[in-house]
């Protein structure tokens, strides 16, 4: 069993809300909380406490309490910050919800957290209000944040002058968010988080995760997904530094944005950190102010972590997680310079760890001549472990045991430097006669290629139904790229039974919003190509 390099500390046992603004002080008050890039208009903490305390009474004042479940649909907007903290000061519980997401896919997620309220932002009134109707959520309880007739708005809301509720409720046991799973390897899941362990997790990463209130953030990933909630939203206003929303990702924008902004601190997805390493236009920005990019939510090989940070002339951080572990349970602590930007770092404080062999079930401790573990299964355990799926017992077992340890089905390696890698999902290894191939591992070769300007590697079968690697490939326009030149170059920098057997070129690699892989599109495709 592996143990944090940190020692344990202490969890508040409170609400994030109390977490986050029971101490704000009178200086902490009048700093800038948001920026909206759109307008340049700020908040301050003072003035998104009173908000949130406002949004709160407002809700109560309807009926909102202790078992009400609210979806939310809206963008990494600053409204966001205070509708989200809003609802969880009056005790009820939010799902967030994808902005990308279709009607049919708004209502499969309302139906199954059993929300009865809807709030969403005009530009995507349409496919929220298909949805409510559909589960049978009436216009009063449809809020529309920036206005549309017949619905609640949020200057109403919040100008009405109700009262925030005084709730009481166990912060280790009360659901305060409802995330769901991306499903990518399968339904998503409603993850149960509760107040500690979002509590928790914000606590955890304050020791590994250096920001501070003099950073400004450029918060451009999702907000609705468990790693911007957490580790942009929630950890940014502990630390009371200042949010700068971007409600899509546009590189363009996103240059602009950190240039205009004078922004510190980058939280990216691998997709954003391959854009920083090779596009030409991230040398028309002035984008000097950043010192530090962390990049989660999927692995990001080091060589193209290497290359964003010589060429930002950054500090370049990654870490690892998931929505089960609200989300964060290893990061590169900003406090040592030894550990490679290839890995995950290290476990964050009141955690343990095990890595199970996946073929035998034996318990994995002992490290190699080459000073590290052979690859298992990550288990975690910690007060950022999840309460269990909504409604799913059977899958909530199958993936949280009896002794509190989080099943991960992501393969990973321990250093003895105390760092961990993330090699592969379980259900995305390559069987090759017998061998195990990790997709990620060749996805980050591919990259180093210098026409290469995104890549992903999926297992498909051949003529006698084998299964192979075969890589779809976004080439750097007017390279001239070919499938052999694809081909050679993986051959000559991998063991024989790795190499790329079939190579596809396309314009673009599906990704989820959180910068995942969707290898079920790919597999999706490659279904429809062989009928």
């Amino acid at each position: 069993m592996f143990t944090s390099p940190f020692p344990d500390i202490e969890i508040p046992a409170t609400s994030i809300y109390d977490d986050l603004f029971g101490d704000l002080t009178a200086e902490d008050a009048g700093r800038v909380a948001l920026i909206d890039p759109a307008t340049g208009a700020e908040t301050t903490y003072g003035a998104l406490k009173a908000q949130v305390d406002a949004f709160a009474g407002a809700l109560a004042a309807r009926g909102v309490g202790l078992d009400t479940v609210l979806g939310l649909l809206c963008p990494n907007v600053p409204a966001f910050a205070t509708v989200f903290h809003g609802i969880l000061r009056a005790g009820a519980t939010v799902t967030t919800i994808n902005s990308l997401y279709t009607p049919g896919e708004i209502q499969k997620q309302l139906t199954d957290a059993g929300a009865t309220w809807l709030i969403t932002v005009s530009p995507l009134l349409p496919q929220a209000k298909a949805a409510a109707e559909a589960v049978g959520i009436a216009d009063d309880h449809l809020i529309v944040l920036d206005g549309a007739e017949g619905h609640p708005n949020l200057r109403g809301l919040l100008t009405e002058g109700s009262p925030a509720p005084d709730v009481t409720f166990d912060p280790a046991t009360h659901v305060a968010v409802l995330p769901y799973s991306s499903g990518t390897t399968g339904i998503p899941k409603g993850v149960m988080l509760s107040h500690r362990n979002l509590v928790a997790n914000v606590a955890q990463c304050r020791v590994n995760i250096d920001l501070r209130s003099s950073d400004r953030v450029l918060a451009v990933l999702p907000f609705f997904h468990i790693y911007g909630m957490t580790v942009l939203l929630n950890l940014a206003l502990k630390q009371r530094a200042s949010l700068v929303t971007m409600p899509k990702f546009d590189l363009v924008q996103f240059l602009e944005n950190i240039q205009n902004f004078r922004c510190t601190y980058l939280y990216i997805a691998p997709p954003i950190a391959v854009a920083l390493a090779k596009h030409p236009i991230v040398d028309q920005y002035d984008i000097s102010t950043v010192h530090t990019v962390f990049s989660g939510a999927a692995p990001l090989d080091g060589e193209t972590a290497e290359l964003a940070g010589r060429r930002l002339n950054t500090r370049m951080m990654q870490g690892y997680g998931m929505s089960e572990l609200s989300p964060v349970s290893h990061a590169m602590p900003f406090q040592r310079d030894d550990i490679p930007v290839s890995s995950v770092g290290v476990m964050l404080p009141n955690t343990l760890n095990k890595l199970i062999d996946t073929e035998t079930g034996e318990e994995i401790t002992e490290l190699g001549e080459d000073g590290q573990t052979r690859p298992g299964e990550l288990w975690v355990k910690g007060p950022n472990v999840m309460l269990g799926y909504l409604g799913k017992p059977e899958a909530t077992a199958e993936t949280l045991d009896d002794d509190g340890f989080l099943h991960t089905g992501d393969i990973a390696i321990y250093h003895e430097g105390g760092y961990f890698s993330i090699v592969e999902r379980v259900k995305e290894l390559i069987k090759y006669h017998g061998y195990q191939i990790a997709p990620a591992e060749l996805e980050a070769l591919l990259l180093s290629h210098p026409k290469v300007m995104d890549a992903a590697v999926i297992g498909v079968l051949d003529d006698e139904k084998e299964e192979i690697p075969k890589a779809f490939i976004v080439a750097r326009p007017d390279s001239g790229l070919t499938e052999d030149e694809v081909k050679d170059f993986v051959t000559a920098n991998v063991a024989p039974y790795k190499k790329v057997r079939r190579v596809e070129f396309v314009e673009a690699i599906p990704k989820s919003t959180s910068g995942k892989i969707l290898r079920k599109d790919l597999r999706a495709r490659e279904a429809a190509a062989r009928v």
